[in-house]
């Protein structure tokens, strides 16, 4: 080993590339569905973490609330329900997409749509489960496919609240994944009771501008390999391979005329666009919103779960605050948000930047690891209450009335 020593420069990471080569652009593959991907935290506080939520003095909302009442309102008086997507929920939250990561596919995605159903509040499932996973029987390993966890969700939905909501990507659609489902007799109450979506996916917060990324073992690269973009470089020693989908190609007639198409389709199912922390966020939210989406999804680059680039992960992306605050005022019926969302506080801000609902990825996954029987609505619960507190705090009583005045910008 040379006595060479590079000061300032990050020495390690240099060496480790120069023995393992292309496989060091990702997190340690030996963690491989055992691990949760997105941004790290990076001890720097970024501008969402630095708003402060600041209460007034005079609140003459909750005199009006007093006067309702007929006794002094407390904070368990601030009512939580809401409308995301067009669908009645319990609380201004949504399961974040995760889809054919093997982390979700086994156990927890059923786990998760379970305790999602019995929150009231919708759950979407994350693209690729199909290609990867199959659609699915309720027998056997059910959990690892597309339709055991729409029967999870089905079998534990609560009356009139919540929802499924289905993300296709550019290789699900060549699966007609939504055609599958649309058509599915398993399908049809939820369908019926109007509690079914389809999201199309544009983007993601990990790895905006690319698409999903799994390791496959090589026979399974071999067999899929006229499908996708297979690297072997990246696993190479693992006996595993870097599967790589296209993003997809969009303009905005592209754009329109795909929400327009998915609205003919599928007419009793409502329409989500989910987008990645980009440049252009807003012109790509008014597109969706102006052919007809239900609702509008953003991820901050904070967001993610699956298997990405450490350089997209820690360099690629819009925080989600920024993407908030680009989007801004806005005529559309939901914009939900995603990134690094786990607290009461971060949610609250989220909701007076503009979103109608937060959503729940990593720490959807963490709490469900952490107890398959009630660690989402454990999770679920300690937020709510703490948004109950932050809102009443502001003087307010349903959390859909927070908004920009009650945030202060120290910068």
């Amino acid at each position: 080993m040379s006595c060479l020593h590079a000061g300032g420069f990050p020495e390690d990471q240099v060496r480790e590339r120069a023995k393992a080569g292309a496989a060091q652009a990702f997190p340690n593959i030996g963690e491989y569905g055992a691990g949760l991907y997105g941004q790290a935290e990076t001890g720097r506080t970024d501008w969402l973490d630095s708003l402060r939520l600041v209460p007034p003095v005079f609140v003459p909302g909750r005199m009006a609330k007093l006067l309702d009442l007929a006794r002094e309102p407390v904070y368990r008086d601030v009512a939580l329900d809401t409308v995301i997507g067009g669908f009645p929920c319990a609380l201004p939250v949504y399961l974040s997409a995760f889809g054919s990561t093997q982390v979700a596919s086994v156990d927890l995605g059923v786990a998760a749509a379970k305790q999602a159903a019995r929150l009231g509040i919708p759950m979407v499932i994350g693209e690729n489960v199909v290609p990867v996973n199959g659609y699915g029987r309720l027998t056997g390993a059910a959990g690892t496919s597309l339709l055991g966890r729409i029967a999870a969700y089905r079998d534990e939905a609560l009356d009139g609240l919540g929802a499924v909501v289905v993300q296709q990507s550019t290789e699900d659609a060549d699966a007609e994944v939504w055609n599958l489902v649309y058509s599915d007799p398993n399908v049809q109450p939820l369908l019926e009771s109007g509690r079914l979506a389809f999201e199309l996916k544009i983007g993601q917060g990990a790895k905006p501008g690319l698409g999903g990324m799994t390791l496959l073992d090589t026979a399974a690269a071999a067999r899929l390999a006229d499908a996708y973009t297979m690297d072997p470089a990246v696993g190479a020693g693992t006996g595993r391979v870097l599967r790589c989908s296209s993003p997809g190609t969009f303009t905005e007639e592209i754009l329109r005329q795909q929400v327009r198409l998915m609205r003919n389709n599928f007419p009793r199912a409502r329409i989500w666009v989910k987008l990645p922390p980009a440049r252009d966020v807003r012109a790509a939210a008014l597109v969706a919103w102006e052919a007809g989406a239900d609702a509008v999804t953003v991820d901050g680059a904070e967001a993610g779960t699956g298997w990405a680039p450490r350089a997209f992960l820690e360099h690629a992306g819009l925080p989600l605050g920024e993407c908030l605050r680009r989007i801004g005022e806005h005529p559309g019926t939901a914009l939900l948000a995603s990134g690094r969302i786990w607290e009461g506080a971060r949610a609250a801000k989220v909701l007076a930047l503009g979103a109608t609902a937060v959503g729940l990825g990593r720490a959807a996954l963490l709490a469900v690891d952490t107890d398959p029987d009630n660690g989402l609505v454990n999770l679920v619960e300690c937020l709510a209450l703490e948004l109950q507190m932050l809102t009443s705090a502001m003087g307010k009583y349903h959390t859909a009335r927070l908004d920009a005045d009650d945030i202060w910008d120290p910068s």
